[in-house]
């Protein structure tokens, strides 16, 4: 009798990209529904939160109660606030921010987050609070975890771990300083992690056995054109800062993987031989999100998210359909030339 196939076993690189990680839940819930186990999860901002909603659903009961913890996780995000923040444009593809929204956006170029929001109000911090077990995670998560955050005085990344985890540390990781207050843990000041890894990659091959990645994208590897709007130009200056580490940290592994490849198998250090056998995917969403405006990052609503949700489980399928045989055998994507 032929042995039974075994189901494709992952470590996840989750990047952040604010309402567009609604892509990436998709991503997830076809790879549970189709039988994907996974080894670690990095994730950055809407990464990060993806990450510990899909752990928790997991602990609670196994691939199902994931796919229903994370589909309650955003239909929450999107019924968080009191009033509409987004709205479809006429084609029914795309969401804008309201005007009332777009306006109070500006303010912030002027004003601190304690200016504008005293109370420091968050229903980010609820939803978490009230969906996510952290004590039950920090104490026996089924994966392994990586959140990244930025420390504020110092610029270094800080990678909190499983052991490490609270509601406090997701929201660092998705901290914009001009929207949200800075997040203190253990007395030290916390931004967003995109600034200083997005996402990190480097844990998933130091802690991980697996040695399969697969990288959810949000952001485009590449543009078309440069922009020429003043908006546009300081929408692509943020995208690139908070690209710049993660781009940085794979040309590097290119780069080492090039000078392993032309070394003898007998020389080769145990940090050369498990970069050689670690194995690459990716998914990428700039086909489905490159035409969106940079703004709808920031539109929290709920048929819009059931878009992404839709165009993510549509790229995710697709890339298990030609690409599922790969894992566990050879990286689906030429990511040197991709990186290097």
């Amino acid at each position: 009798m032929p042995w039974p196939i075994r189901p494709p076993r992952l470590s996840l690189a989750l990047q952040g990209g604010g309402a567009h990680g609604a892509f990436t839940w998709g991503v997830l819930d076809a790879l549970l529904e189709r039988g994907c186990t996974f080894d670690g999860i990095s994730g950055t901002s809407a990464g990060a939160m993806n990450a510990v909603v899909l752990a928790h659903g997991l602990a609670q009961g196994g691939p199902s109660a994931a796919r229903e913890a994370l589909r309650a996780f955003w239909m929450a995000v999107a019924g968080s606030l009191p009033f509409e923040v987004a709205q479809p444009t006429a084609d029914g593809r795309r969401y804008v921010l309201v005007p009332a929204w777009r306006l109070l956006l500006q303010w912030s170029h002027h004003f601190t987050p304690e200016q504008i929001n005293p109370l420091d109000l968050n229903p980010l911090r609820d939803i978490l609070q009230t969906q996510v077990d952290f004590a039950r995670l920090r104490r026996s998560a089924p994966v392994r975890l990586f959140i990244a955050a930025t420390h504020v005085n110092t610029g270094k990344l800080r990678l909190f771990r499983t052991p490490e985890l609270s509601a406090e540390v997701v929201l660092a990781s998705a901290c914009l300083p001009m929207v949200h207050r800075t997040v203190m843990i253990d007395g030290h000041p916390y931004w967003d992690g995109g600034y200083a890894a997005n996402p990190a990659v480097y844990p998933l091959l130091h802690d991980c056995s697996t040695a399969d990645i697969l990288l959810v994208l949000l952001a485009p590897l590449q543009h078309p054109e440069a922009p020429q709007t003043a908006q546009a130009i300081r929408h692509r200056a943020m995208e690139l800062a908070f690209n710049a580490t993660f781009l940085r940290e794979m040309r590097m592994y290119a780069q080492w993987h090039r000078r392993i490849e032309a070394t003898a198998w007998w020389r080769r250090g145990p940090l050369e031989r498990q970069l050689a056998r670690t194995r690459f995917h990716l998914i990428e969403a700039s086909e489905c999100l490159g035409e969106l405006p940079a703004e709808s990052r920031l539109a929290v609503h709920r048929r819009f998210f059931e878009l992404l949700h839709q165009l993510g489980r549509e790229r995710a399928l697709a890339w298990l359909d030609a690409h599922r045989p790969a894992i566990g055998r050879h990286s689906s994507v030429n990511w040197r030339c991709l990186f290097d």
